[in-house]
């Protein structure tokens, strides 16, 4: 559970700090360089690692093949890999578009013309820490801002009472905090993590609300604080972090009210819940939907604690993740559309990278069906945000194994998503230690062809 002085330490230093440390041009950076398609992003993480051949990249050699040796020569996998293994599941062709989806997210098949699979994902390390951190913050290893943090950067926060990044997570994904980490920037990028494995918002973050105090009570206080802090700056001079503080205890004294109502998913009508109360995910999709719709930038949820798509000793756990998954995503998908906020919402399904067409044969299986880390292919869907629906983009080999045609890195990833905010990647920067760093470093392409 995330207590309420630990949820204000996060987004405190925060407003207060990035209005007195904020330079002119972090200011100037929320004026987008161009008309942007969309102005929230919804990251749904399925950490671990999903199989894109048993997912969204059907491949037919895999059954023709079954059993047997890939051609050529020994492929090194971050573990022993044995033969060629079928997908456990069928693909069938849905709606106009005619994409192919695995009989284990029926839901979203049923909606698959809203989104582009990228077919030709592709990352540059098989262990899950550095890959997260590729995904996440562009970049191998830990202390550079986040997706997120480059996000409410750029766009600033449309309502002042909440944080512009907040992240979902029953538990904590691999590496944690560093994930969601604002890295050089001022703290008031960072994501705010909630531990969404509660429904009521007492739970959610403790003492929300003041037992001691009324409102007014509360205001008053507020009032006498700051005439004092007022006093003691007028004599010392500035003092960023006095005023950071005090800026966080007014911005707290806002967030009592409105996180009280806005987290407290029982608001929405029984009908609406039920198609998202399935699970810890399926209610943070709920939450994200609540949250863009007052005004947050990014929400990012992780499938659950550690790294439940990892499936090493049997791919076939994938139905059971699959099963908590497939409806929320189908309810958030439907119910952006309702409330018209689809096309102004981006909304990003992946993890860190995929698995192997090979079955895992490193002899610590139990089961030995599972499948390895597969960094050179994997599957990637976006949705809404000006994304072009119901097509497939880029093409992996006859196994499913590496990208062969229209790679996308995630680099690539990263500077497609910022473009649909209306940045340039390349003139989105941030200065520190004497250079301008960016979230895509010195790479990254915009996939155009997928853009409506």
């Amino acid at each position: 559970m995330l207590d309420r002085r630990t949820f204000l330490q996060q987004i405190g230093g925060g407003f207060g700090l990035a209005a007195l440390q904020g330079t002119l041009q972090a200011e100037a950076l929320r004026q987008t360089h161009f008309a942007p398609r969309a102005k929230h992003v919804i990251f749904l993480f399925l950490n671990g690692g999903m199989s894109q051949v048993d997912t969204f990249d059907p491949k037919p050699a895999l059954t023709k093949y079954d059993g047997q040796p890939m051609p050529g020569p020994k492929i090194r996998t971050d573990r022993a890999s044995g033969t060629l293994m079928r997908s456990p599941w069928e693909f069938k062709r849905h709606g106009q578009s005619g994409l192919e989806v695995s009989e284990i997210f029926p839901h979203i098949a049923e909606r698959i013309d809203d989104f582009c699979v990228i077919r030709s994902m592709h990352t540059d390390n098989g262990n899950h820490g550095p890959s997260l951190q590729v995904m996440n913050c562009g970049h191998q290893l830990p202390g550079r801002p986040s997706l997120g943090a480059w996000v409410t950067y750029g766009l600033g926060t449309e309502n002042q009472n909440l944080p512009g990044f907040i992240v979902l997570c029953p538990g904590f994904p691999v590496l944690g905090s560093s994930l969601w980490s604002a890295g050089y920037m001022p703290t008031i990028y960072q994501g705010v993590h909630i531990q969404n494995d509660a429904v009521e918002p007492e739970k959610l973050i403790s003492n929300l609300r003041n037992s001691h105090l009324t409102v007014d009570e509360q205001k008053r206080q507020l009032g006498l604080l700051e005439q004092l802090n007022r006093r003691y700056l007028q004599k010392v001079g500035d003092q960023p972090q006095l005023e950071g503080a005090v800026q966080s205890l007014e911005s707290a004294f806002r967030l009592q009210t409105e996180a009280a109502d806005l987290f407290d998913i029982r608001k929405e009508p029984e009908k609406i819940r039920a198609r998202y109360d399935i699970s810890d995910f399926g209610r943070g999709c709920l939450m994200a939907l609540r949250l863009v719709e007052s005004g947050v930038r990014m929400v990012q949820i992780y499938y659950g604690n550690f790294q439940p798509w990892d499936n090493h000793d049997d791919i076939r756990v994938h139905a059971k993740l699959a099963q908590k998954t497939d409806g929320a995503v189908a309810a958030l998908i439907d119910d952006l559309k309702a409330r018209g906020l689809f096309d102004e919402t981006l909304v990003v399904i992946a993890g860190e990278f995929g698995r192997t067409p090979m079955i895992q044969n490193s002899g610590l299986e139990k089961l030995g069906c599972g499948r390895d880390h597969n960094p050179p292919a994997f599957s990637v869907l976006l949705a809404g945000g000006g994304i072009k629906g119901g097509m497939a983009y880029g093409v992996t080999d006859d196994f499913g194994f590496k990208a062969v045609e229209n790679g996308v890195h995630v680099h690539d990833l990263h500077a497609t998503i910022l473009h649909q905010l209306g940045f340039d990647h390349t003139r989105l920067t941030y200065r520190h230690a004497g250079r301008d760093f960016r979230l895509t470093d010195v790479h990254g392409e915009v996939v155009k062809a997928i853009l409506a």
